[in-house]
C-alpha cells in the first residue's frame, strides 16, 4: 500500500516513515514525485490546513494522501502575537529554520526567559471520498530564549523547547525520555489512525 505524505518537512516524514513501513505502508513524498505545488494554507486551524494539503496533492496525483499541520500557542503572549496557524510565516515571510529560532528567542525574551506552550496537531487522510480526521495536542512544555546548538531539520523549535520532566531540550530527548511522557508523545496512536483508514480504503 502506498500513500503520499503532503509535506516537504523532513522531520515530519522521518517521524512516521519507518513505523509505517513496519505496517507495509510505503510513504511517498512530494520530493519523490517531483511535484511543484504550493497549497495556500488559509484554514482557521490545523485540521483545515491539513485537509487543504491532502486534497491539493490527491487531486494532482490520485494517490491517497496524508496532510498534517501544527499550530502553536504560547502562554502569556497577546492574541496578535500568537503564532497559531502561522508558525513559520511571520509578517508575510516564510522563515528558515535558523530564522525561526532567532525570531522566537527574541519573542520569548520580550516576555521572560521561558514561556509555557502548546502544539495542536491536525492530520487528514484524503482519497477523493470522505476525509478522515485526527487531532491531538502536545502541551506541558516551555520555550526558552537560549537555544541548544543541536538542530532537528524541519522542527527548529525543538532547539528551544524544554521537557520539564527531564529538563532537556526536545532535540536531545531519547526514545526513553519520550516514553515517560505518554500524555504528549502519541506517535503510536497516530500510526494506528493512519493504518486503520489507509487499509479501510483498500
Amino acid at each position: 500500500m502506498k500513500v503520499l505524505f503532503a509535506t516537504t518537512n523532513p522531520a515530519k516524514i522521518k517521524r512516521y516513515v519507518d513505523k509505517l513501513k513496519e505496517k507495509n505502508i510505503e510513504v511517498l513524498t512530494i520530493k519523490d514525485l517531483g511535484i511543484n505545488l504550493k497549497p495556500e494554507e488559509t484554514g482557521k486551524n490545523a485540521i483545515e490546513n491539513a485537509y487543504i494539503k491532502a486534497k491539493t496533492y490527491y487531486d494532482e496525483t490520485k494517490i491517497p494522501t496524508i496532510g498534517i499541520d501544527n499550530n502553536l500557542y504560547i502562554e502569556g503572549l497577546p492574541k496578535e502575537k500568537q503564532p497559531g496557524t502561522h508558525v513559520r510565516r511571520v509578517n508575510g515571510k516564510e522563515l528558515s529554520d535558523d530564522e525561526m529560532i532567532d525570531y522566537y528567542c527574541k519573542l520569548i525574551s520580550e516576555y521572560g526567559e521561558k514561556l509555557s506552550a502548546k502544539w495542536v496537531f491536525g492530520m487528514v487522510i484524503y482519497d477523493g471520498k470522505e476525509p478522515k480526521e485526527y487531532s491531538w495536542s502536545k502541551g506541558h512544555f516551555y520555550l526558552v530564549n537560549k537555544p541548544c546548538e543541536k538542530r532537528n531539520p524541519g522542527y527548529p523549535l525543538d532547539s528551544i523547547s524544554i521537557m520539564p520532566e527531564c529538563n532537556k531540550y526536545f532535540v536531545d530527548l531519547t526514545e526513553e525520555d519520550r516514553n515517560k511522557d505518554k500524555v504528549n508523545y502519541k506517535e503510536d496512536e497516530v500510526i494506528d489512525f493512519i493504518v486503520k483508514y489507509v487499509y479501510s480504503e483498500d
